[in-house]
């Protein structure tokens, strides 16, 4: 089946970028003369430009026209689930506790509430083959008369916490990665009996409006995770 117009302009743009032929800052054929190279209509033409444009090929200046994108070779989109990873997966949970408590300055400030504000915190520990991987925290802005079901909240991801509120579409969120040295008590938790650091991931969700719904805390075993990021 013979690829509609607009879709053969993406791909012969697209192929002559990733050849090099067109090179970042390189300016792309005028609408009228794509027009008139792939005999079509100047409808046609701007819906395959858009798709270049949204797939990150190139940009537009008004007025001037469409250009090659430079490349974001920074940029990452990294694979994250806190039940599964590219060497372990989580087979049993432990709920350690839920509690409503008063947040201190720091979360506080992080969720963006008063300190008069509770929260709901969830403490579980994280199982493979028998052996703790994890210790997770979880901190739910609470509301009043939330339901609070201890068989749900245990083997839950943190999206899935807060998805029975808001619809999984409509949430943003937000990762932050780094190693530290475990406490004595998280070492207890997780059978740690030499130096072997934690790989910490916190994550954050929003609603809609760009406002913090909740914020949970993986404390994993540094020989227990490996995350995987592929550059845009």
């Amino acid at each position: 089946m013979k690829s509609p117009v607009y879709m053969i302009i993406v791909e012969d743009i697209r192929e002559k970028i990733n050849s090099g032929k067109l090179k970042p800052g390189d300016d792309i054929p005028s609408e009228t003369a794509l027009c008139n190279e792939y005999a079509t209509s100047r409808m046609t033409v701007r819906k395959g430009l858009a798709i270049l444009a949204n797939d990150g090929y190139i940009y537009s200046i008004p007025g001037k026209g469409y250009y090659v994108k430079k490349p974001e070779y920074n940029k990452y989109t990294i694979y994250y689930d806190e039940m599964n990873n590219l060497i372990n997966n989580v087979d049993n949970t432990k709920l350690l506790g839920v509690d409503i408590v008063m947040p201190h300055d720091e979360l506080a400030h992080s969720l963006q509430i008063s300190k008069k504000k509770k929260v709901i915190m969830i403490r579980r520990l994280f199982y493979t083959d028998g052996e703790p991987m994890a210790y997770d925290v979880k901190y739910l802005i609470y509301q009043k008369g939330m339901p609070i079901v201890e068989k749900e909240i245990k083997e839950a991801t943190f999206p899935e916490m807060i998805s029975k509120n808001m619809s999984l579409f409509a949430m943003k969120k937000e990762l932050m990665i780094y190693a530290r040295t475990p406490e004595e008590k998280t070492k207890k938790m997780l059978n740690i009996y030499d130096d072997l650091s934690l790989l910490v991931v916190e994550q954050k969700l929003y609603d809609s409006k760009d406002k913090p719904m909740g914020l949970g805390i993986t404390y994993f075993r540094g020989d227990y995770i490996k995350l995987h990021g592929i550059s845009q």
